[in-house]
């Protein structure tokens, strides 16, 4: 059975792909930094008969990411899809937003660390096998600045596009070794409470544009406005 792993997990976005991927015959790893979360996450899945695991990481912790990827995959005998998510629904210290002006490396670098040293660190874990096996699908996800910036995001934006970047090149390397990489930009508010005037979409109207993406794989990247 494949399994997808889905990096920076939550009840919102990561669950329902957990749900889109798992209702589909996968097994799910899950991975967040609050054990608490993740296992009421596993538990909500298992009640719809979706096997699923927690692997509590931080992702800004390199080495215990690494390690849970690696447990994931020798708890489930391979990753086959990994998704990584980084978006906190809370404060994280170091992780401030500021304008382009304002930026410093100081506020620059933990956005750096979060969004796309994680990513790194995430994909060299799982891609050795992948490219071993000749199959794999990679899936990485920034908001809609890292396409569109807004200054009000300027660090965030910045390094959110730094990821898309780098995603977009390593879908160029991996064509026709049988791993596939992609680029997910979501730009809408997800779920409620949206600003006025600013489009909204639910996490169940968002998931199946990831498995139309492993499905596909014909696109580098997808940009979802709702």
């Amino acid at each position: 059975m494949p399994t997808i792993a889905i990096v920076g997990a939550g009840p919102g976005m990561g669950l329902a792909i957990a749900c889109t991927f798992g209702s589909r015959g996968f097994d799910v790893a899950l991975i967040a930094r609050t054990p608490a979360k993740l296992d009421a996450l596993v538990e909500q899945l298992g009640q719809d008969g979706i096997k699923a695991a927690a692997f509590p990481a931080d992702i800004m912790d390199r080495p215990a990411l690494t390690a849970a990827l690696d447990a994931a995959a020798a708890r489930f005998g391979s990753v086959d899809v990994l998704e990584y998510s980084p978006a906190p629904h809370t404060p994280v210290a170091g992780l401030t937003m500021v304008t382009p002006s304002e930026s410093t490396v100081d506020d620059l670098q933990p956005q750096l660390e979060y969004n796309l040293y994680g990513a790194v660190t995430a994909a060299r874990a799982v891609l050795p096998a992948m490219r071993d096996a000749g199959a794999g699908t990679l899936l990485f996800t920034t908001g809609g600045g890292s396409v569109n910036p807004n200054p009000m995001l300027g660090n965030v934006n910045a390094a959110a596009a730094a990821l898309r970047n780098w995603v977009l090149n390593l879908h160029n390397e991996l064509a026709g070794t049988g791993v596939y990489a992609a680029h997910v930009a979501i730009s809408t508010w997800i779920g409620d409470n949206a600003p006025e005037g600013f489009p909204s979409a639910t996490p169940e109207q968002i998931a199946p544009l990831y498995w139309d993406l492993y499905e596909g794989r014909d696109q580098a990247e997808y940009v979802f406005t709702g």
